[in-house]
C-alpha cells in the first residue's frame, strides 16, 4: 500500500514542518512547548537541528516505501530491491530510536495535546513493520515475522491509547504452534457454534474495514494535493495525518492477521521435523538388501515360479527329433513332424508319378478324362450327397 508523501518544501526539498497554533510547538521546532518532555526540551534547546534530522529521515524512509510498493522489479528478491529495503529499514529505525529518546508520545496524554507536526511520526512503528516484512531471507523468516508484528502491536497500542479508531487490539504475544494438527480433537456442538460465530465476525469485521480503507484512501487524495503544495491550513494538515494513522490502523491489523498465521505454521513444520527426527544416541543398524522371493503354493508352482524352471532352450527340434528316434519312441518312416495326412497323400502320389508308374499314370488319366465329360455335381439332380 502506497502511502502519500510528506509535506515537501515547494522547491522538493526536505519535507516542511508546519507550524503550531497558539504558540504551541512541535517537538521539531527550536520553540519550547509545555507538551515536550524534558529530553525533547534539551535538544531544542540546541536550535532544533535534531529534530530536522529527525524529518529528514522520516522522509528518506517513506520515499523509499513508496519506491518499494510502487516498483516494477521483476522480484522482491533482487538486490537492488533488497538494498533499499536494508535503507529504508536502517532510517526508519533511526528515526523511531530519536522519537522514543525525545518522548514525543506517553500513554498518559490526550491526542489534542500532539502538535500537528508530530502527528506524522505516529507511523514509524507501522512503517518500519512494513518495511521488515519485505525482507526475503528465508533462514530468518521467523525472526522477520516477530519483530514486524511487535512494530505492528506498538504502533496499534499507541493509537489505542490516544483514542485513535475503535477496534480491538490483539494480542501481544505471537500465537504458538498448532498441537495435533494431524488428529485435531472433537469439539462439541457449542464450542463448535461458537466457532462459527467467531468466524462471522472475523469476516464481518474484515468487510468494515475494506470499506473504511477506500474512504479514507478517497480522502486522502483529496487532500493530498494541498497538503504537498504546503497551500493548506495546520487544521487541514492535522486531519491529512490523522486520517494517515487511521488506514495504517487497518494495514496493521489486517498484517498481523496474516503473520500470525504465517508464524503458526512455521512453527508447526519446525515441530513435526523435531518430532520425526530420530535421536541422536541410537545408530540404524545397515541390513543387507533382501533377496526377492515368490510365494507359492506347492512344489509344482516353486518349479514353475522359482529358480529351478529351466527358462533358456538346451536343443532345437529336430535334435529332440533325433533323440526320440534314437530311443525308439519314433520309428524312421513316421510322418515327420508338421505335415497332415492329406499332404502326405499328395506327396507319395507326386512320388510315383515320378518313377514312371504306368498304372498309376493310366488311372490319373483316365479321371482326369471323366472329368471333363463329367462336371462337378453331375448326376446330384436333387443336390443330394
Amino acid at each position: 500500500m502506497a502511502a502519500p508523501p510528506l509535506c515537501p518544501h515547494q522547491d522538493g526539498g526536505t519535507p516542511a514542518l508546519p507550524s503550531q497554533d497558539g504558540g504551541r510547538g512541535g517537538a521539531l521546532e527550536a520553540a519550547g512547548t509545555g507538551s515536550l518532555g524534558a529530553g525533547a526540551q534539551r535538544n531544542m534547546a540546541e536550535g532544533g537541528a535534531e529534530g530536522q534530522k529527525l524529518a529528514e529521515l522520516l522522509a528518506v524512509g517513506w520515499q523509499l516505501w513508496e519506491e518499494l510498493e510502487t516498483g516494477t522489479a521483476p522480484s522482491s528478491g533482487s538486490p537492488a530491491v533488497q538494498d533499499k529495503v536494508r535503507q529504508g529499514m536502517d532510517v526508519l529505525s533511526r528515526a523511531n530510536s530519536m522519537v522514543a529518546e525525545l518522548d514525543l508520545f506517553s500513554e498518559n496524554e490526550d491526542l489534542e495535546e500532539i502538535a500537528s507536526a508530530d502527528l506524522k511520526y505516529l507511523l514509524l512503528p507501522a512503517l518500519l513493520g512494513a518495511m521488515t516484512l519485505k525482507q526475503v531471507d528465508l533462514s530468518k523468516r521467523l525472526e522477520h515475522l516477530e519483530s514486524a508484528r511487535a512494530h505492528f502491536w506498538s504502533f496499534l497500542k499507541l493509537c489505542k491509547s490516544y483514542g485513535l479508531g475503535s477496534f480491538h487490539l490483539p494480542p501481544a504475544a505471537s500465537p504458538p504452534a498448532e498441537e495435533g494438527a494431524e488428529s485435531p480433537p472433537r469439539r462439541s456442538p457449542a464450542a463448535v457454534q461458537d466457532k462459527l460465530v467467531a468466524m462471522a465476525a472475523s469476516r464481518q469485521a474484515k468487510i468494515e474495514r475494506y470499506k473504511q480503507k477506500k474512504e479514507l484512501e478517497n480522502r486522502l487524495a483529496s487532500m493530498k494535493n494541498s497538503v504537498d503544495s504546503g497551500q493548506s491550513d495546520e487544521e487541514q494538515i492535522r486531519e491529512f495525518y490523522i486520517l494517515q494513522t487511521q488506514k495504517w490502523i487497518n494495514t496493521s491489523l489486517e498484517e498481523i492477521e496474516s503473520v500470525d498465521q504465517e508464524i503458526v505454521l512455521l512453527r508447526s513444520r519446525g515441530t513435526a521435523k523435531q518430532s520425526s527426527a530420530p535421536p541422536h544416541a541410537t545408530s540404524r543398524q545397515v541390513r543387507p538388501p533382501m533377496k526377492p522371493f515368490i510365494l507359492t503354493r506347492d512344489a509344482v508352482q516353486n518349479k514353475v515360479f522359482g529358480a529351478g524352471y529351466p527358462s533358456l532352450p538346451v536343443m532345437t527340434v529336430d535334435d529332440w527329433y533325433d533323440q526320440r528316434r534314437r530311443q525308439g519312441v519314433v520309428s524312421g518312416q513316421s510322418t515327420p513332424p508338421g505335415l497332415t495326412d492329406e499332404e502326405l497323400q499328395k506327396q507319395q502320389q507326386e512320388k510315383k508319378e515320378e518313377e514312371d508308374d504306368e498304372e498309376a499314370l493310366q488311372k490319373a488319366r483316365n479321371w482326369d478324362d471323366w472329368k471333363d465329360t463329367h462336371p462337378r455335381g453331375y448326376g446330384n439332380r436333387h443336390n443330394m450327397g
